[in-house]
């Protein structure tokens, strides 16, 4: 088996350490850039919400300018982003490679993708509970956390894991300019020297652990419904 698996995948094999490294350090930038991303595009999300049109605290202006840097931040490429935030990258933490140059450009282009997901499932929560909730006189800050959230729970969760999938995208192209994790992986071995059972099987555990992350948010969206 081992032969057979040195044939057909002989620089997997060779360099296999490189690759479970390469893993860890994928999942490290998910993990830390998904921490601020989550608590930033909570923050905003719920800001958006409640300053909307008929909103808690509703305030147009507040709104528009918020709404307007999410958009414009979000509609701009990523590996512009990271060019872009170079020079601050590295002011922040040092460097602007490796894994920590690689966490700032990623919780740069995440926050306003899962700010907008956040929203879009809070601004869904049925206008007659919030009503109710306000006529029996309580409190702004207690609908936000008792009645918003709890009556959106299944959407958050289909937003924070498609948020995180689009992490581990963002993992990968960051790879390309010189970020860690399997993107830089599968651009150093597998793209630059042609080695195509690298570049594969790069791309099949990639598959692997968004399907599995996906399967485990369907699963507690699922429950959160019931």
């Amino acid at each position: 088996m081992s032969e057979y698996l040195s044939t057909l995948l002989p620089h997997v094999i060779t360099y296999q350490e490189e690759l479970i490294a390469s893993i860890g350090e994928t999942f490290q930038m998910v993990l830390i850039a998904g921490a601020f991303s989550v608590t930033l595009g909570l923050i905003l999300g719920t800001i958006l919400t409640v300053t909307d049109t008929g909103g808690l605290y509703e305030n147009r202006w507040v709104f528009s300018v918020l709404d307007k840097i999410v958009n414009s931040i979000r509609s701009m490429p990523f590996v512009i982003l990271i060019a872009l935030l170079v020079t601050f990258t590295r002011w922040l933490v040092g460097t602007s490679l490796g894994i920590k140059g690689a966490i700032v450009p990623m919780v740069f282009g995440s926050v306003p993708f899962t700010t907008r997901m956040i929203y879009q499932s809070l601004i869904e929560t049925d206008r007659g509970v919030i009503e109710a909730a306000r006529a029996m006189g309580v409190s702004r800050l207690y609908i936000i956390l008792h009645v918003i959230y709890p009556e959106s729970r299944p959407g958050l969760i289909r937003a924070l894991v498609t948020s995180i999938i689009s992490l581990i995208g963002l993992s990968a192209m960051a790879g390309t300019v010189g970020g860690g994790g399997l993107g830089s992986f599968a651009i150093r071995y597998g793209y630059t020297r042609y080695w195509q059972d690298i570049t594969v099987v790069t791309v099949i555990i990639l598959l692997i652990i968004i399907n599995i992350i996906q399967s485990i948010g369907n699963h507690l969206a699922a429950r959160a419904t019931k």
